[in-house]
């Protein structure tokens, strides 16, 4: 139906815009050129719009002390290379290169000044069957966070009146160079009216990445038979959580060699008013339920955020895929174009 504009800030003497999309239904999503990220995104529900992604009204939103501290990314485009990098250094054409260590001995979500913490330029463009949709760029420098490569950086958000948030990313490096980008944004289904656990999730897999004591794949897959945490049939994510001790950091991966679009999760609340259908050309997906998300954030209007109260399906690349042998389409090489495609579907 339209995209509108207004400012959000300055930062760095540049000015923050916000932008929001919208359809015929009442589906509004905004999104932010700092880190070009979804502050907010409501549906449709039951004749009215509910609020469902994590996110700030302000700007200043983003520089509290307490959100600094605990850096749940809320909303933001993820990169050069999503999740964790082990020991913050991989090896590439003979070539060792030398990461930030922002996560205990690791990397994470591209270092210390990511994607997620850029400034990107928009515009609004058309896509095909949508109602409104923006393109955010960006240009990343040779050896920026210690990667090889200038890559120049795109990601289009689009809506349609099918009520679904459509990213699609694309990547053009001048070297061969490590791509992993995802979107971070953490989705609660009942308007944050509780916690996510007692939302019921499928996920269309058998098969998850080990990780080790650090946080970082091992490349080991998995199988989940007859495992608390093999989702398959739709279980309620506390029930899960009971059996494991534990929340969801969970990297499922899925059988997809020619990076078709398919359908990898399918989430709804308790009250069976709302549901959520993630599909993706990635060979991986993570499933978050923010076990170490802070009880201290919540929106300006007093929304509380926290712990278990944001579920995301983050879907990339292998974690640390540039240390895994065989990892799927971790390195993008030069003069190649890394395309990724994410669909989000309310319901």
């Amino acid at each position: 139906m339209s995209t509108t504009k207004s400012n959000f800030g300055t930062y760095n003497d540049q000015a923050v815009e916000l932008y929001t999309l919208s359809n015929d239904n009442g589906m509004a999503v905004k999104i932010m050129n700092y880190g070009a990220t979804i502050t907010s995104l409501k549906v449709p529900v039951n004749g009215g719009v509910r609020e469902v992604a994590c996110g700030f009204d302000t700007f200043e939103g983003y520089f509290a002390e307490d959100y600094k501290n605990n850096a749940p990314y809320f909303g933001c485009t993820v990169g050069r290379y999503c999740s964790q990098i082990k020991d913050a250094k991989f090896t590439l054409n003979g070539t060792e290169y030398s990461l930030a260590d922002n996560c205990g001995p690791n990397n994470l979500h591209g270092g210390a000044v990511g994607f997620d913490k850029k400034m990107w330029s928009a515009e609004e463009v058309e896509v095909a069957g949508a109602t409104a949709a923006l393109k955010m760029s960006l240009s990343s420098d040779s050896l920026e966070e210690g990667f090889p490569g200038n890559v120049e950086v795109s990601v289009i958000f689009s809506i349609n009146n099918n009520n679904e948030l459509h990213i699609n990313y694309e990547a053009t490096p001048d070297a061969d160079t490590p791509l992993s980008l995802t979107n971070h944004t953490y989705f609660n289904l009942t308007g944050f009216a509780e916690t996510v656990e007692n939302h019921v999730a499928r996920v269309n897999t058998n098969r998850r990445l080990e990780t080790d004591d650090t946080g970082a794949a091992t490349g080991v897959i998995l199988n989940l038979d007859g495992k608390a945490d093999d989702l398959r049939t739709g279980k309620r994510i506390a029930d899960v959580h009971q059996a494991m001790g534990d929340g969801f950091e969970h990297f499922y991966v899925f059988d997809n060699p020619n990076s078709e679009l398919q359908q990898t999760a399918s989430v709804s609340n308790p009250a069976g008013d709302l549901s959520l259908d993630v599909s993706t050309t990635e060979p991986c997906m993570l499933l978050y339920t923010g076990k170490y998300t802070s009880d201290d954030l919540k929106r300006e209007d007093g929304t509380q955020f926290g712990k278990y109260r944001g579920f995301c399906c983050e879907t990339h690349r292998y974690p640390n895929g540039p240390n895994i042998e065989n990892a799927p389409g971790s390195v993008t090489k030069a003069g190649e174009t890394f395309t990724s495609t994410t669909i989000f579907k309310f319901k």
